[in-house]
């Protein structure tokens, strides 16, 4: 069984830089892993995208099916995950609950306040303008977290959090349920 660190929240809300630091100091090895990672990398054409060669809207679904499916070989080929998503469609939950059952999965709800979030999407440039707000408005509803944190509290104090949770192996999430 591997151990999962599901870091969720919205846009912008400090998932990748809590994701680093959590993978810097956890007394195992885990690999970090998000979206951003692939587009980052150079596994999706985004300049085709951008330019309208290709519409994300018709990759979208496959793009994420694939993802979510390959986070499920990745833990069940024994590796240790944190992973950061954003559960902002639905089916999702009950897809990633049903593939990574047999895993140990801490999911930790990532909060942020909206003017935060506001400031940071504006700075970074690379969101679809709007995004952190609609992610703050929704993406938490019907969730259930075997751990709430604020990034407001810092990075520090929340990895202490986090490592805190996991370490005491008590989860009821919705990963649980």
């Amino acid at each position: 069984m591997a151990q999962i660190i599901f870091l969720h929240g919205a846009s912008s809300s400090g998932k990748s830089t809590i994701a680093r630091a959590l993978q810097a100091r956890i007394e195992k090895p885990f690999w970090h892993i998000s979206i951003d990672h692939l587009r980052d990398s150079g596994v999706l054409p985004m300049s085709r995208f951008r330019k309208g060669e290709f519409r994300w809207s018709d990759a979208r679904a496959a793009f994420f099916d694939g993802f979510h499916r390959s986070l499920k070989a990745y833990a069940d080929a024994g590796n240790n995950l944190i992973l950061e998503h954003i559960l902002d469609t639905s089916g999702w939950l009950d897809t990633l609950r049903r593939l990574l059952a047999d895993h140990d999965v801490l999911f930790v709800g990532v909060h942020c306040p909206l003017e935060v979030l506001l400031a940071r999407e504006v700075a970074r440039g690379d969101r679809p303008p709007g995004s952190a707000r609609q992610d703050y408005e929704t993406i938490h509803l019907g969730k259930t977290y075997d751990l709430d944190i604020d990034t407001i509290n810092g990075v520090d104090a929340n990895v202490d959090r986090v490592l805190a949770a996991w370490r005491s192996g008590s989860r009821s999430s919705s990963f649980t349920a």
